[in-house]
């Protein structure tokens, strides 16, 4: 989350080989890639062992909320399912007598064609074995029916299921890469809501330097070009780093209003970001110069 402003002071480029009290091209301030890490569960925060200034690493817990109820409810789903199993078990013995009884129907439907053609067996006989098979068929399409009924219910058991898995796994909030911890905004046994900040974090092994640098120095700005960064290291001392231009504005802008005269007023400048790896020394926040080949 980057915000950039033109800054207040701004230092005019010096034409010539004197430079005047400083020889840097262009001066700025240092910004980190910062990231706010928010709740995705609403609940009370049961866990929260990060503290301000602190580095995670990459996938370590910032924060877990409170998932008893969505555990309660997915015990109460694993009853549902053990009764949904249970029916379909029942449907399933239901189906093996009733396929048994017909296998032995139609022994008997057999026998009895076979009599009525020798003249032992009656229609009426042949007629009411017919018919108990026909309800037999009945019986099995409504097991059939009620097992299809039973096995959706499961599926929307399973989809309820996933759904509080997410949220179970969800609770637990994690560092999505290394990173110190800039800003703290909740604490353990505090509520939070979905989307609800936690903290603030940011990458701060690579800062950025966002500087200025006039139409008439434009030319002296090469995108992905080293440059040498500078802050200050005691009074009068200088502690140099290696930076590389990584962003040229296409767009100029006007220098600030705080130069009074009409001829610097109207001067042009262009934004200017330059990566700069961090050892420790550079925060967010803090001045810098940079001096272009």
């Amino acid at each position: 989350m980057k915000k950039y402003l033109i800054p207040v002071v701004f230092l005019l480029l010096v034409s010539g080989c004197g430079r005047g009290e400083s020889d840097a091209d262009a001066w700025g301030t240092f910004e980190a890639d910062e990231v706010i890490i928010s709740s995705e569960t609403s609940g009370t925060i049961v866990l929260m062992p990060v503290t301000e200034g602190m580095v995670v690493a990459g996938g370590a817990v910032i924060a877990v909320t409170d998932t008893t109820m969505a555990v309660l409810q997915r015990a109460e789903l694993d009853a549902v399912t053990a009764q949904a199993q249970a029916r379909l078990a029942g449907i399933a013995a239901q189906d093996a007598v009733i396929s048994q009884q017909m296998d032995n129907l139609n022994v008997n439907i057999d026998r009895t064609r076979r009599m009525l053609a020798d003249g032992a067996a009656t229609q009426k006989q042949l007629d009411d074995l017919t018919g108990q098979m026909e309800v037999l068929r009945r019986q099995s399409e409504a097991n059939n029916t009620q097992h299809r009924a039973v096995a959706a219910e499961m599926l929307g058991v399973e989809a309820r299921r996933a759904l509080l898995n997410e949220q179970i796994t969800r609770s637990t909030i994690s560092a999505p890469f290394e990173a110190t911890v800039i800003e703290k905004y909740a604490s353990a046994h505090e509520m939070t809501a979905a989307g609800k900040p936690l903290v603030k974090i940011a990458d701060m092994k690579s800062m950025e330097l966002k500087v200025w640098v006039s139409g008439a120095r434009l030319a002296e700005v090469k995108l992905g070009e080293e440059c040498t960064v500078r802050i200050d290291d005691g009074e009068k001392g200088f502690k140099d780093f290696t930076g590389t231009v990584k962003h040229v504005s296409e767009k100029a802008e006007f220098t600030p209003k705080i130069i009074q005269t009409k001829e610097e007023r109207v001067t042009l400048v262009y934004a200017v970001a330059i990566e700069v790896p961090n050892d420790g020394s550079i925060k967010s926040g803090m001045p810098g110069e940079a001096i272009f080949n």
